[in-house]
Protein backbone atom coordinates (compact mmCIF):
# COMPACT_ATOMS: atom_id res chain seq x y z
CA UNK A 1 0.00 0.00 0.00
CA UNK A 2 1.38 3.39 -0.96
CA UNK A 3 1.96 5.86 1.84
CA UNK A 4 0.02 9.12 1.96
CA UNK A 5 1.79 12.44 2.15
CA UNK A 6 1.07 14.56 5.19
CA UNK A 7 -0.87 17.81 5.06
CA UNK A 8 2.49 19.61 5.33
CA UNK A 9 4.11 18.09 2.25
CA UNK A 10 1.27 17.82 -0.24
CA UNK A 11 -1.34 20.37 -1.22
CA UNK A 12 -5.05 19.57 -1.05
CA UNK A 13 -5.36 19.69 -4.84
CA UNK A 14 -2.34 17.45 -5.38
CA UNK A 15 -3.63 15.07 -2.72
CA UNK A 16 -7.00 14.83 -4.46
CA UNK A 17 -5.34 14.14 -7.81
CA UNK A 18 -3.20 11.42 -6.22
CA UNK A 19 -6.30 9.80 -4.67
CA UNK A 20 -8.04 9.85 -8.03
CA UNK A 21 -5.02 8.34 -9.80
CA UNK A 22 -4.82 5.48 -7.32
CA UNK A 23 -8.57 4.88 -7.40
CA UNK A 24 -8.48 4.66 -11.20
CA UNK A 25 -5.61 2.18 -11.05
CA UNK A 26 -7.41 0.06 -8.48
CA UNK A 27 -10.57 0.02 -10.58
CA UNK A 28 -8.60 -1.60 -13.37
CA UNK A 29 -6.77 -4.05 -11.10
CA UNK A 30 -9.95 -5.12 -9.27
CA UNK A 31 -12.31 -4.99 -12.27
CA UNK A 32 -14.41 -2.73 -10.10
CA UNK A 33 -17.27 -0.35 -10.78
CA UNK A 34 -17.90 2.67 -8.56
CA UNK A 35 -21.54 3.66 -8.05
CA UNK A 36 -22.32 6.96 -6.35
CA UNK A 37 -25.51 8.73 -5.39
CA UNK A 38 -26.17 12.32 -6.43
CA UNK A 39 -26.08 13.36 -2.75
CA UNK A 40 -22.44 12.39 -2.21
CA UNK A 41 -19.67 15.00 -2.31
CA UNK A 42 -18.64 16.30 -5.77
CA UNK A 43 -15.19 14.69 -5.84
CA UNK A 44 -16.73 11.25 -5.21
CA UNK A 45 -19.33 11.82 -7.91
CA UNK A 46 -16.58 12.84 -10.34
CA UNK A 47 -14.58 9.63 -9.88
CA UNK A 48 -17.64 7.34 -10.07
CA UNK A 49 -18.46 5.26 -13.14
CA UNK A 50 -22.19 5.78 -12.62
CA UNK A 51 -23.85 8.56 -10.64
CA UNK A 52 -27.56 8.19 -10.18
CA UNK A 53 -30.64 7.99 -8.01
CA UNK A 54 -31.69 4.85 -6.16
CA UNK A 55 -33.47 3.26 -9.14
CA UNK A 56 -30.65 3.91 -11.61
CA UNK A 57 -28.07 2.60 -9.15
CA UNK A 58 -30.13 -0.53 -8.40
CA UNK A 59 -30.37 -1.23 -12.12
CA UNK A 60 -26.64 -0.65 -12.53
CA UNK A 61 -25.88 -3.00 -9.65
CA UNK A 62 -28.12 -5.66 -11.17
CA UNK A 63 -26.62 -5.49 -14.65
CA UNK A 64 -22.92 -4.88 -14.01
CA UNK A 65 -20.33 -7.37 -15.20
CA UNK A 66 -17.70 -5.98 -12.83
CA UNK A 67 -16.21 -8.30 -10.22
CA UNK A 68 -16.35 -5.67 -7.49
CA UNK A 69 -19.03 -3.08 -6.72
CA UNK A 70 -17.92 -0.07 -4.69
CA UNK A 71 -21.01 1.78 -3.52
CA UNK A 72 -20.70 5.38 -2.34
CA UNK A 73 -24.03 6.00 -0.68
CA UNK A 74 -25.82 4.95 2.48
CA UNK A 75 -26.01 1.47 3.94
CA UNK A 76 -29.30 0.29 2.43
CA UNK A 77 -27.85 0.97 -1.03
CA UNK A 78 -24.88 -1.30 -0.37
CA UNK A 79 -27.26 -3.92 0.99
CA UNK A 80 -29.37 -3.73 -2.17
CA UNK A 81 -26.30 -4.22 -4.34
CA UNK A 82 -25.29 -7.24 -2.25
CA UNK A 83 -28.81 -8.71 -2.44
CA UNK A 84 -28.70 -8.46 -6.23
CA UNK A 85 -25.11 -9.74 -6.50
CA UNK A 86 -24.38 -12.43 -3.91
CA UNK A 87 -21.31 -13.63 -5.80
CA UNK A 88 -19.67 -10.21 -6.11
CA UNK A 89 -17.57 -8.32 -3.62
CA UNK A 90 -19.56 -5.26 -2.49
CA UNK A 91 -17.64 -2.53 -0.70
CA UNK A 92 -18.67 0.77 0.88
CA UNK A 93 -16.36 3.64 1.82
CA UNK A 94 -18.15 3.94 5.18
CA UNK A 95 -20.48 1.21 6.42
CA UNK A 96 -21.57 3.52 9.24
CA UNK A 97 -23.24 5.81 6.69
CA UNK A 98 -26.76 4.80 7.64
CA UNK A 99 -30.17 6.16 6.74
CA UNK A 100 -32.33 7.55 9.57
CA UNK A 101 -35.43 7.04 7.39
CA UNK A 102 -34.63 3.33 7.07
CA UNK A 103 -33.84 3.15 10.79
CA UNK A 104 -37.22 4.69 11.63
CA UNK A 105 -38.93 1.44 10.63
CA UNK A 106 -37.83 -1.32 13.06
CA UNK A 107 -38.59 -4.81 11.80
CA UNK A 108 -40.67 -6.09 14.72
CA UNK A 109 -42.74 -2.90 14.87
CA UNK A 110 -43.37 -3.10 11.13
CA UNK A 111 -44.43 -6.74 11.43
CA UNK A 112 -46.93 -5.75 14.13
CA UNK A 113 -48.16 -2.93 11.88
CA UNK A 114 -48.66 -5.39 9.02
CA UNK A 115 -50.66 -7.75 11.24
CA UNK A 116 -53.29 -5.06 11.65
CA UNK A 117 -53.97 -5.23 7.89
CA UNK A 118 -53.49 -8.90 6.92
CA UNK A 119 -55.06 -8.51 3.48
CA UNK A 120 -52.91 -5.52 2.46
CA UNK A 121 -50.17 -5.50 -0.16
CA UNK A 122 -46.94 -4.04 1.21
CA UNK A 123 -45.04 -1.55 -0.95
CA UNK A 124 -41.86 -0.30 0.69
CA UNK A 125 -39.58 2.51 -0.37
CA UNK A 126 -36.09 1.36 -1.31
CA UNK A 127 -34.84 3.55 1.57
CA UNK A 128 -35.38 0.62 3.94
CA UNK A 129 -33.37 -2.16 5.52
CA UNK A 130 -32.97 -5.65 4.04
CA UNK A 131 -35.28 -6.91 6.79
CA UNK A 132 -38.07 -4.53 5.73
CA UNK A 133 -37.56 -5.47 2.08
CA UNK A 134 -38.02 -9.10 3.14
CA UNK A 135 -41.33 -8.12 4.80
CA UNK A 136 -42.53 -6.36 1.63
CA UNK A 137 -44.27 -7.48 -1.54
CA UNK A 138 -42.82 -4.79 -3.81
CA UNK A 139 -40.07 -2.19 -3.44
CA UNK A 140 -40.33 1.23 -5.06
CA UNK A 141 -38.24 4.36 -5.49
CA UNK A 142 -39.34 7.97 -5.82
CA UNK A 143 -38.86 7.53 -9.59
CA UNK A 144 -41.31 4.65 -9.94
CA UNK A 145 -43.61 4.74 -6.88
CA UNK A 146 -46.53 6.22 -8.79
CA UNK A 147 -46.10 3.79 -11.69
CA UNK A 148 -46.00 0.78 -9.35
CA UNK A 149 -49.04 1.82 -7.32
CA UNK A 150 -51.00 2.33 -10.56
CA UNK A 151 -50.43 -1.34 -11.38
CA UNK A 152 -52.10 -2.54 -8.18
CA UNK A 153 -55.82 -3.28 -8.40
CA UNK A 154 -57.99 -0.49 -6.96
CA UNK A 155 -59.72 -2.94 -4.63
CA UNK A 156 -56.45 -4.02 -3.02
CA UNK A 157 -55.42 -2.27 0.17
CA UNK A 158 -51.83 -1.02 0.24
CA UNK A 159 -49.46 -0.49 3.14
CA UNK A 160 -46.82 2.06 2.09
CA UNK A 161 -43.69 2.77 4.08
CA UNK A 162 -41.52 3.97 5.50
CA UNK A 163 -41.75 7.52 4.05
CA UNK A 164 -45.08 9.18 4.84
CA UNK A 165 -44.38 12.19 2.64
CA UNK A 166 -43.69 10.16 -0.50
CA UNK A 167 -46.68 7.97 0.31
CA UNK A 168 -48.90 11.01 0.82
CA UNK A 169 -47.75 12.51 -2.47
CA UNK A 170 -48.61 9.31 -4.37
CA UNK A 171 -51.99 9.15 -2.61
CA UNK A 172 -52.87 12.69 -3.66
CA UNK A 173 -51.57 12.22 -7.18
CA UNK A 174 -53.57 9.04 -7.77
CA UNK A 175 -56.51 9.93 -5.52
CA UNK A 176 -56.00 6.59 -3.79
CA UNK A 177 -55.97 5.87 -0.09
CA UNK A 178 -53.04 3.94 1.36
CA UNK A 179 -52.03 2.95 4.88
CA UNK A 180 -48.87 4.89 5.69
CA UNK A 181 -46.00 4.10 8.02
CA UNK A 182 -45.09 7.41 9.66
CA UNK A 183 -41.40 7.70 8.80
CA UNK A 184 -39.72 10.60 7.03
CA UNK A 185 -36.39 11.79 5.63
CA UNK A 186 -34.98 14.47 7.93
CA UNK A 187 -33.37 16.29 4.98
CA UNK A 188 -36.65 16.79 3.13
CA UNK A 189 -38.87 17.11 6.19
CA UNK A 190 -36.82 20.17 7.16
CA UNK A 191 -38.06 22.24 4.21
CA UNK A 192 -40.79 24.58 5.41
CA UNK A 193 -42.78 26.68 2.97
CA UNK A 194 -42.68 29.74 5.22
CA UNK A 195 -38.87 29.69 5.02
CA UNK A 196 -38.58 28.64 1.36
CA UNK A 197 -41.09 31.32 0.37
CA UNK A 198 -38.50 33.98 1.21
CA UNK A 199 -36.13 32.48 -1.39
CA UNK A 200 -38.91 32.33 -3.97
CA UNK A 201 -39.78 35.98 -3.35
CA UNK A 202 -36.10 36.96 -3.55
CA UNK A 203 -35.72 35.37 -7.00
CA UNK A 204 -38.66 36.43 -9.19
CA UNK A 205 -39.02 34.13 -12.16
CA UNK A 206 -37.21 31.22 -10.50
CA UNK A 207 -38.92 27.86 -10.52
CA UNK A 208 -39.27 25.93 -7.27
CA UNK A 209 -38.57 22.24 -7.92
CA UNK A 210 -38.99 19.73 -5.12
CA UNK A 211 -38.52 16.07 -4.24
CA UNK A 212 -41.73 14.21 -3.21
CA UNK A 213 -40.17 13.35 0.16
CA UNK A 214 -40.86 17.01 1.07
CA UNK A 215 -43.87 17.95 3.17
CA UNK A 216 -47.21 18.69 1.55
CA UNK A 217 -47.15 22.38 2.54
CA UNK A 218 -44.05 22.85 0.38
CA UNK A 219 -45.13 20.59 -2.49
CA UNK A 220 -48.32 22.62 -2.91
CA UNK A 221 -46.18 25.57 -4.05
CA UNK A 222 -43.70 23.66 -6.24
CA UNK A 223 -43.57 24.29 -9.99
CA UNK A 224 -42.32 20.76 -10.51
CA UNK A 225 -42.18 17.68 -8.26
CA UNK A 226 -39.92 14.78 -9.12
CA UNK A 227 -37.39 12.20 -8.04
CA UNK A 228 -33.72 13.09 -8.01
CA UNK A 229 -33.34 12.05 -11.65
CA UNK A 230 -36.65 13.71 -12.47
CA UNK A 231 -35.46 17.03 -11.05
CA UNK A 232 -32.26 16.80 -13.07
CA UNK A 233 -34.08 16.08 -16.30
CA UNK A 234 -36.66 18.82 -15.74
CA UNK A 235 -34.02 21.44 -14.93
CA UNK A 236 -32.25 20.58 -18.17
CA UNK A 237 -35.28 20.88 -20.43
CA UNK A 238 -37.08 23.78 -18.75
CA UNK A 239 -36.81 27.21 -20.39
CA UNK A 240 -36.29 28.77 -16.95
CA UNK A 241 -32.84 30.04 -16.11
CA UNK A 242 -33.07 29.94 -12.30
CA UNK A 243 -34.21 27.14 -9.99
CA UNK A 244 -34.71 26.86 -6.26
CA UNK A 245 -34.04 23.21 -5.50
CA UNK A 246 -35.77 21.54 -2.54
CA UNK A 247 -33.74 18.38 -2.09
CA UNK A 248 -30.29 17.46 -0.78
CA UNK A 249 -27.87 20.02 -2.24
CA UNK A 250 -25.42 17.39 -3.50
CA UNK A 251 -27.56 17.24 -6.64
CA UNK A 252 -26.56 20.79 -7.56
CA UNK A 253 -23.15 19.52 -8.67
CA UNK A 254 -24.67 17.44 -11.47
CA UNK A 255 -27.23 20.13 -12.31
CA UNK A 256 -24.48 22.70 -12.81
CA UNK A 257 -22.43 20.28 -14.92
CA UNK A 258 -25.38 19.59 -17.21
CA UNK A 259 -26.62 23.18 -17.41
CA UNK A 260 -23.72 25.52 -16.61
CA UNK A 261 -25.58 28.51 -18.01
CA UNK A 262 -28.38 28.15 -15.45
CA UNK A 263 -28.52 29.16 -11.79
CA UNK A 264 -29.36 26.60 -9.10
CA UNK A 265 -30.12 27.75 -5.59
CA UNK A 266 -30.48 25.29 -2.70
CA UNK A 267 -33.82 25.75 -0.95
CA UNK A 268 -33.13 27.20 2.52
CA UNK A 269 -33.70 25.12 5.64
CA UNK A 270 -33.64 28.08 8.02
CA UNK A 271 -31.70 31.28 8.58
CA UNK A 272 -28.94 29.68 10.66
CA UNK A 273 -28.56 26.52 8.53
CA UNK A 274 -29.46 27.48 4.98
CA UNK A 275 -28.74 24.03 3.48
CA UNK A 276 -30.54 20.83 4.45
CA UNK A 277 -27.71 18.32 4.09
CA UNK A 278 -27.58 14.54 4.46
CA UNK A 279 -24.76 14.02 6.94
CA UNK A 280 -24.63 10.32 6.19
CA UNK A 281 -24.12 10.76 2.43
CA UNK A 282 -21.28 13.18 3.13
CA UNK A 283 -19.47 10.48 5.13
CA UNK A 284 -18.39 9.07 1.76
CA UNK A 285 -15.10 10.86 1.14
CA UNK A 286 -12.50 10.35 -1.56
CA UNK A 287 -9.96 9.13 1.00
CA UNK A 288 -12.40 6.59 2.44
CA UNK A 289 -13.21 5.43 -1.08
CA UNK A 290 -9.53 4.80 -1.76
CA UNK A 291 -8.97 3.11 1.60
CA UNK A 292 -11.87 0.71 1.12
CA UNK A 293 -10.59 -0.31 -2.30
CA UNK A 294 -7.05 -0.82 -1.01
CA UNK A 295 -8.16 -2.92 1.96
CA UNK A 296 -11.23 -4.55 0.37
CA UNK A 297 -13.09 -3.47 3.50
CA UNK A 298 -15.74 -2.86 4.69
CA UNK A 299 -17.57 -5.58 2.80
CA UNK A 300 -21.38 -5.64 2.68
CA UNK A 301 -22.78 -9.16 2.98
CA UNK A 302 -26.45 -10.03 3.51
CA UNK A 303 -27.19 -13.40 5.13
CA UNK A 304 -28.48 -15.80 2.46
CA UNK A 305 -32.00 -16.53 3.77
CA UNK A 306 -32.58 -12.81 4.34
CA UNK A 307 -31.11 -12.03 0.92
CA UNK A 308 -33.46 -14.46 -0.82
CA UNK A 309 -36.49 -13.03 1.00
CA UNK A 310 -35.54 -9.43 0.21
CA UNK A 311 -34.66 -10.22 -3.41
CA UNK A 312 -38.26 -11.09 -4.29
CA UNK A 313 -39.60 -7.60 -3.61
CA UNK A 314 -36.68 -5.92 -5.40
CA UNK A 315 -37.13 -8.16 -8.43
CA UNK A 316 -40.82 -7.27 -8.57
CA UNK A 317 -39.91 -3.58 -8.60
CA UNK A 318 -37.46 -4.03 -11.45
CA UNK A 319 -40.01 -6.05 -13.42
CA UNK A 320 -42.75 -3.43 -12.89
CA UNK A 321 -40.59 -0.37 -13.61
Amino acid sequence: MEAFGTSNDISSDARTKEFVRRIENLKQEMRAIILAHYYTVPEVQDVADIVGDSLALARAAESTEADVIVFAGVYFMGETASILNPDKLVLMPDDHAGCPLADSCPTEEFRAFKRQYPDALVISYINSTAEIKAESDIICTSSNAERIVRQVSEDKRIIFGPDRNLGGYVMRKLNRKMILWQGYCYVHEAFNWEVVKSAVEAHPGAELIAHPECREDLLQHADFIGSTSGLLEYAGRSSSETFIVATEPGILHEMRKRSPQKTFIPAPKDASQPWSTCTQMKQNTLEKLLRCMESRQPQIVVEESLRQAALKSIRRMLEMS
